[in-house]
């Protein structure tokens, strides 16, 4: 088989970093273990007891990735023999790395059932993808592929595929991705104390400090616009890779779908299944029509135009999500994740929610200064 372009090869890439994130979170704490050596857990006995949660997040954290690794060998030109075996052995050898790393961290603790459980997980994964590989319904994918999309598109469709992982994370305002100026200058403002006495950059400790004051709550109008915006980007993204026509509808009303879905579950996750629609509120739900109506409206438009206005429609998303403060109910959510089980996707849903749209521009801003045949 000859070699194509497939966006497994971003996606497995993007989910191993997901991965080591998860598990090696919270990324404090590191010390060096006196005595112990760093593989020395592999001879510790199993425990005794199992947590079903744990035993389900290890198993099914590593399936995508033995799934998309298998692809992208497949579509390289491996054969399927060689390719499901360096499925297998990349992921185990993902696992036992980051286990070790967990010696090193004081609230985590590195496990031979864990590296067993990734591993299963990850042949899992690849035996499916396999599987479907040898039924031949990765043929019959690339066909519809064909028929729904134009260009290249594996940089688009990895991130289309991240966008409702991000969208788990709690946000003050639904669909509002890339909210990272709270963190942002509660840090820079943390530098004031430091500088303060530094003769040439005392002048910016004043500055500095006033990042960190509480924000003006967004009015209802901006609420609605951070929400569509939210919707928008990814609905323009599609269209810079699908083909223009009813197609582009359909993939309008499933990132509707996916949106309020993602938004659904995040809110159900931290507030209760009894408040899963609490985000319906007079001025979110109006953008949800809004953004669907007028990504309908745009169906029609090139490629190339398509990226203009998704760039337009991120930079809006960033410049809203930076102004939206935390409340207390946010706050609450938050200390809900960071602990308990919450604790093994917080960083994941965090960091995705956080960069993807930062990703996005970059993507756009290629996407608009290249010229390709097939984007005008």
């Amino acid at each position: 088989m000859t070699r194509q372009a497939s966006f497994s090869v971003p996606l497995a890439a993007a989910w191993a970093v997901l991965i080591a994130y998860a598990s090696l979170y919270p990324l404090s704490g590191w010390h060096h273990p006196q005595g112990l050596w760093s593989l020395a857990f592999l001879n510790l006995p199993w425990p005794r007891s199992w947590v079903r949660f744990d035993v389900a997040a290890n198993l099914v954290g590593y399936l995508p990735l033995g799934a998309l690794v298998f692809v992208a060998a497949v579509r390289s030109g491996w054969r399927r023999r060689v390719a499901l075996l360096a499925a297998l052995l990349l992921s185990a050898l993902l696992s036992v790395t980051l286990e070790m790393a967990q010696n090193y961290l004081p609230r985590r603790v590195p496990s031979a059932l864990d590296v067993a459980l990734n591993a299963a997980g990850a042949g899992i994964g690849a035996l499916l993808a396999a599987l479907a590989d040898a039924l031949g319904l990765t043929l019959r994918w690339q066909s519809v592929r064909r028929r729904w999309f134009q260009g290249p598109s594996a940089a688009a469709m990895s991130l289309l595929l991240l966008w409702p992982i991000g969208l788990l994370f709690p946000a003050p305002v639904p669909l509002a991705l890339g909210q990272v100026w709270p963190q942002l200058s509660t840090a820079l403002a943390g530098l004031a104390g430091w500088i303060e006495s530094v003769p040439w950059a005392a002048q910016w400790a004043a500055p500095l400090a006033a990042l960190d004051a509480p924000s003006v709550p967004l009015s209802p109008p901006a609420e609605t616009a951070l929400t569509a915006f939210g919707l928008l980007a990814p609905c323009l993204l599609a269209f810079t890779i699908a083909r223009p026509g009813w197609r582009r509808l359909i993939l309008v009303l499933g990132a509707g779908s996916v949106g309020l879905a993602a938004t659904t579950f995040s809110t159900a996750l931290n507030f209760g299944p009894e408040h899963a629609l609490a985000w319906l509120t007079p001025a979110t739900l109006p953008a949800f029509g809004i953004a669907m109506a007028i990504a309908a409206l745009g169906a029609g438009v090139p490629a190339r135009a398509a990226a203009a206005l998704a760039l337009v429609a991120t930079t809006g998303l960033v410049v809203l999500s930076a102004q939206a403060p935390a409340d207390p109910y946010f706050a609450d959510s938050l200390q809900a994740w960071e602990q308990g089980r919450f604790i093994r996707f917080h960083g994941v849903a965090q960091w995705v929610g956080w960069s993807w749209p930062f990703v996005l521009l970059a993507h756009l801003l290629r996407r608009v200064g290249a010229r390709e045949q097939g984007l005008s």
